[in-house]
């Protein structure tokens, strides 16, 4: 009975001897390197619990959640949040810093505020890179968001041909931009992965749907049932 008693309190313990190191380790840490938010800048209190600080985290958590038709191609459109900081931020610093351990808690913002486009969806697909970019950047965001959302990824679509960047450019030239830019995976079991399914688009901002748009094109003539789209963010209002 003594021996069960200890193994009850046990995990207790262990829980408040592993936050008193934590605790420990992060004071140690906060002076050692000084580490800052990669989203407010301001010094981070915590630096074991990742390299963006919680208050940064709840407001984020805590902006409204847009929803928007962002093509007739596309069902159920929905974001986080607004591409402002702190969110901007977040998504900046995995998509030009590297740092891909926070697009685990960023997928999970959007499997939490995303929901009423992940309901029912078969199977997620993200925004494919150029091999190029690919290549260069060395991952592709959109796919670490996807893995997190809860749902089978497939690879289903290619990027065809290198596109310029869409920074800049307006409504029109964005469509213009990707026009043809997106193919059927040339693996037959990945482009079959979508026949009469409901699939969800995977990419960390909309500005326009352009591109967007382009990838639900070539999934309905893929056999998609149904598209819909999730981004971790989306432009307020769209260039002209």
């Amino acid at each position: 009975m003594a021996a069960e008693r200890f193994i009850g309190h046990q995990p207790e313990g262990a829980v408040g001897i592993t936050r008193a190191l934590r605790e420990g380790l992060d004071a140690v840490l906060a002076v050692a390197l000084g580490a800052a938010c990669a989203a407010c800048g301001e010094p981070l209190e915590h630096p074991t619990e990742g390299p963006v600080c919680g208050r940064c985290w709840r407001s984020i958590a805590s902006a409204a959640s847009p929803l928007d038709r962002v093509s007739s191609l596309i069902d159920r459109a929905q974001a986080v949040g607004l591409h402002e900081d702190p969110l901007r931020s977040v998504i900046h610093a995995i998509k030009y810093e590297g740092r891909r351990t926070l697009a685990a808690p960023l997928a999970a913002l959007m499997r939490d505020r995303c929901r009423w486009a992940l309901d029912g969806a078969d199977v997620a697909v993200p925004v494919p890179l150029h091999t190029t970019r690919r290549r260069e950047r060395g991952f592709n965001q959109a796919r670490d968001l996807a893995r997190g959302l809860g749902l089978p990824v497939r690879a289903a679509l290619r990027r065809a041909r290198a596109t310029p960047s869409q920074t800049g450019l307006t409504g029109a030239e964005r469509h213009r931009n990707v026009r043809d830019a997106f193919a059927p995976s040339r693996l037959p079991w990945r482009a079959r992965s979508v026949v009469n399914r409901v699939v969800v688009l995977v990419d960390d901002v909309c500005t326009t749907g352009a591109t967007l748009e382009a990838c639900a094109s070539v999934l309905t003539a893929m056999g998609a049932r149904e598209v819909r789209a999730v981004t971790a963010a989306r432009v307020a209002t769209s260039p002209r």
